[in-house]
């Protein structure tokens, strides 16, 4: 891909979002214009300085922004209008879980049709749309399984955390309305794994203030849970592979570096790499008894008790080999993350 992309228009959901301002910077970086949707007009200068916070910005003026909800018709067919491409990344990711599931279910399933019908509508060539490795590794009778592409999450499994079964459902939804509705619309799906690497912004997301209670000792101990890490930088790469290739249409890709790491092996790898910076660090293993008698009392440790003891292995072949995908180590995208950590935190100290 070069810079002769200033004809295409890209529409990317959820702009102020860890994966969106990514995709973003790189879309940009190449020469594309962008249109990105926000809840708030408020926070365009958010994304404006998180793009900064990137590194050098080609041209931020082939940049636009339009007020749009995952939960709401209005303004989606604007947004979509005149596009080529749309890469939907946005979707809820609640702080704590709520009692009734359907508060985070229905918007992203419904969020991700009301998409894909915006996107059909405009003439929209291809949508990639950000799943999640939740919709592909769970549900399997057998821990140790590879996972790939091939695999899928039942979204009847009643052990199903809600984030992993919305997830599961949004997807489904994307392949039934193009196998139904979508015709002359293509789709391609990216299944990240755990996503980490440098956060353009102070409000970090969920998975690096995992890493965070780890660094400050709010996590006392460590439980037996194990993930395949993705670099963020390297899931917004593989989403415009996705979006450009003619190999990636009708397609889904896992997205993770390699093998699966536990948490006690992250929290090994602070304390050689980090020293005194990561003194706090727990090394302690929580028996899973601990989590599941938690898990009576309370929703977040009842989302762990699915994962404990799950060998995430899963396989990146078909990204490498059809998209010439080349994804960075676990350990740059933990190391990157740590020091977005280590930034803002000095950042809030010295305003």
């Amino acid at each position: 891909m070069t810079d002769n992309n200033s004809d295409k228009l890209v529409l990317v959901t959820g702009g102020t979002g860890f994966v969106g301002v990514h995709c973003i910077l790189q879309l940009l970086n190449k020469g594309y214009k962008v249109r990105t949707s926000i809840r708030s007009l408020v926070r365009e200068n958010e994304v404006i300085a998180m793009l900064n916070n990137g590194g050098e910005v080609k041209s931020v003026k082939n940049l636009s922004f339009i007020e749009a909800d995952l939960s709401k018709d209005t303004n989606w067919d604007e947004a979509a209008k005149r596009c080529d491409y749309v890469l939907h990344i946005a979707s809820p990711v609640p702080l704590s879980m709520p009692k009734d599931e359907k508060e985070v279910i229905s918007p992203a399933v419904e969020g991700t049709i009301r998409i894909l019908k915006a996107a059909k509508r405009a003439g929209v060539k291809r949508v990639v749309l950000t799943s999640s490795f939740a919709a592909v590794g769970y549900s399997h009778k057998d821990v140790n399984t590879l996972i790939t592409e091939e695999n899928w999450t039942d979204p009847n499994d009643k052990n199903l955390s809600t984030y992993i079964k919305s997830k599961t459902l949004a997807e489904i939804a994307a392949w039934d309305f193009i196998t139904a509705n979508g015709k002359g619309l293509e789709l391609s799906v990216i299944c990240p794994g755990f996503i980490l690497g440098p956060s353009l912004g102070a409000d970090l997301p969920s998975s690096i203030r995992a890493l965070k209670q780890l660094l400050d000792g709010t996590m006392k101990a460590v439980p037996k849970i194990s993930f395949g890490i993705v670099d963020v930088r390297d899931v917004a790469d593989l989403h415009i592979r996705a979006m450009t290739s003619s190999a990636a249409n009708g397609q889904r890709f896992l997205a993770s570096s390699g093998d699966p790491l536990t948490l006690h092996d992250i929290a090994l790898l602070l304390k050689q790499k980090l020293g005194e910076k990561a003194k706090q660090v727990p090394t302690k293993v929580l028996p899973n008894w601990v989590v599941q008698i938690a898990a009576l009392f309370s929703l977040a440790a009842k989302d762990l008790v699915p994962q404990l003891n799950r060998i995430k292995n899963s396989n990146n072949e078909k990204a490498k080999k059809l998209l010439g995908w080349s994804p960075r180590s676990y350990e740059e995208a933990i190391l990157a993350s740590v020091e977005s950590i280590l930034q803002f935190e000095q950042e809030k100290n010295n305003s």
